[in-house]
């Protein structure tokens, strides 16, 4: 057998290579179906709930980093040249609790159970990744993460009791093999590209770019998984068949992040996680966005690129990238072509991408210090939830108080992320003012006509843009205004 036969990587303290991997099989399912390991606990299969939760651990830009993910829609062939850690590997060789599940135990921070290894494992992350986390740190790794006995009170209590200790001043199973599973993951990195399977339950493992166009060249359908955040529920919801999975996750030549004057330029397969700090550096106002999209999990899988590339007209990045004027590079075998990111969008589940192409990169263009910008998300619950609606507005005006430019897009009222042209051409040209505000609104009419569905009405859709769209002049004018100069709004 060849080393490009085989899927390799390390679950707990154990070596693993699998020769037979399902393309569509999560991690879930084999760590509980093929290895018993029943404390990773399946409870939404959607990434939603967190009962699900491990660690992986990858090389990151040669340094080895950890982070929770929702084993239930992460796939078993994206696992190569990782470090699984599931809640079973945190006890002491004495069977003594960790510190981080020995402070749920004192705090009372268990009720049914059934979550807790999940919460177990997030916690587990945030201790890992820095010393004292303050309560605001605590929430967010706990945003993917539901107790259905509404214990968070007692969960939150033990973060915080444990959160003073140094995962070096006391017994750690990652921390004491770190160098040791730095050096085996840099082994593992695929130099070949990996192939198993035959027809039906094909899984390829790209070892570079290069590798990945040649693949898409010779195989234009294959479905691109990176982070799965999309394509798990296509598996665990929709029971879709996929041939072959082209799972690009592992490739640090998508993952490079370059600051310029000019601006960002963000790989395709850079994570939400790992882009956050580069994007809110050039435009804070995007924190309180980034920070709403999933759960602590679904930001350490799902990547940038992914949620432009699979053209959803709700996905909650593409509106203020548009708004920012951002552009998108493709690439295939035959070279790589740039075009704005609005026009990506063609039309509902089409996008202007040609066979063997991928999506290879953005580039965020830095705003001008004067600039006026916001990005607002309208969802049922303010946590982990897909957007109703999602509005980006960016302004320029003149020395006069003109709006000498204007930029609004929205998602999920239209079929594609759309901008508001009618509405921008209202605003150009007049004072920035509620009177020129509120005319404004009533072009609305003619550049959407939202859909009504589970999520909203459409009337509902409708109205509340026109009034985000009066929340961003009240935002920036007056003494209070809160977004001048692209400031972070919580």
């Amino acid at each position: 057998m060849q080393e490009t036969d085989r899927i390799r990587f390390m679950l707990n303290d154990e070596d693993v290579v699998l020769d037979e991997v399902p393309a569509t099989g999560t991690l879930l399912d084999w760590l509980r179906l093929r290895r018993r390991m029943t404390g990773t606990k399946e409870g939404c299969a959607e990434g939603d709930c967190g009962a699900c939760t491990v660690l992986v651990g990858r090389l990151l830009g040669g340094e080895l980093v950890y982070e929770s993910v929702n084993a239930c829609i992460r796939l078993l062939g994206s696992m190569n040249a990782t470090h699984v850690v599931t809640v079973e590997h945190l006890a002491g060789a004495d069977g003594a609790l960790h510190p981080v599940q020995q402070a749920l135990v004192d705090h009372h921070g268990s009720q049914c159970g059934f979550c807790t290894p999940g919460f177990v494992m997030s916690l587990y992350g945030l201790w890992l990744s820095g010393d004292r986390p303050g309560r605001p740190a605590i929430e967010r790794a706990l945003q993917g993460n539901l107790c259905r006995c509404t214990g968070y009170e007692p969960i939150v209590a033990a973060a915080e009791a444990v959160a003073a200790m140094r995962p070096s001043a006391v017994f750690d199973p990652i921390e004491r093999t770190r160098t040791a599973v730095k050096e085996k993951l840099a082994a593992l990195s695929p130099r070949q590209t990996i192939r198993l399977g035959g027809t039906g339950n094909r899984i390829v493992v790209p070892a570079s770019a290069d590798e990945l166009a040649a693949v898409l060249a010779a195989e234009p359908k294959a479905t691109v998984v990176a982070g799965s955040t999309d394509v798990g529920l296509w598996v665990t919801k929709q029971m879709r068949e996929l041939d072959p999975v082209v799972f690009i996750n592992h490739l640090q030549d998508l993952q490079a992040i370059e600051r310029t004057p000019a601006g960002l330029s963000i790989g395709a397969g850079v994570t939400y996680t790992q882009a956050c700090d580069a994007l809110c550096d050039l435009v804070p106002a995007l924190r309180p966005l980034i920070d709403r999209i999933g759960g602590a999990q679904v930001r350490n899988m799902g990547t940038i690129g992914g949620n432009i590339a699979n053209g959803s007209p709700i996905g909650d990045t593409p509106p203020p990238l548009i708004a920012l004027g951002a552009t998108l590079t493709l690439r295939s075998t035959g070279g790589r072509r740039e075009l704005p990111l609005e026009n990506y969008f063609i039309a509902y589940g089409r996008q202007d991408r040609r066979p063997g192409e991928f999506v290879e990169s953005l580039f965020v263009p830095a705003p001008a210090e004067a600039d006026l910008f916001a990005v607002y998300k309208i969802s049922k619950r303010r946590d982990e939830d897909i957007s109703a609606l999602c509005g980006a507005f960016r302004l320029k005006l003149d020395t006069a108080g003109a709006v000498a430019d204007a930029r609004v897009c929205f998602g999920g009222m239209a079929a594609t992320p759309k901008r508001a042209t009618h509405v921008e051409a209202a605003l150009t040209g007049r004072p920035w003012t509620e009177a020129t505000v509120q005319a404004a609104t009533a072009a609305f009419d003619h550049d959407y006509t939202p859909l009504s569905d589970w999520r909203a009405t459409a009337a509902y859709r409708l109205l509340a843009a026109k009034n985000l769209l009066l929340r961003f002049y009240l935002e920036t004018t007056g003494e209070a205004a809160q977004l001048r100069r692209f400031e972070e709004v919580a």
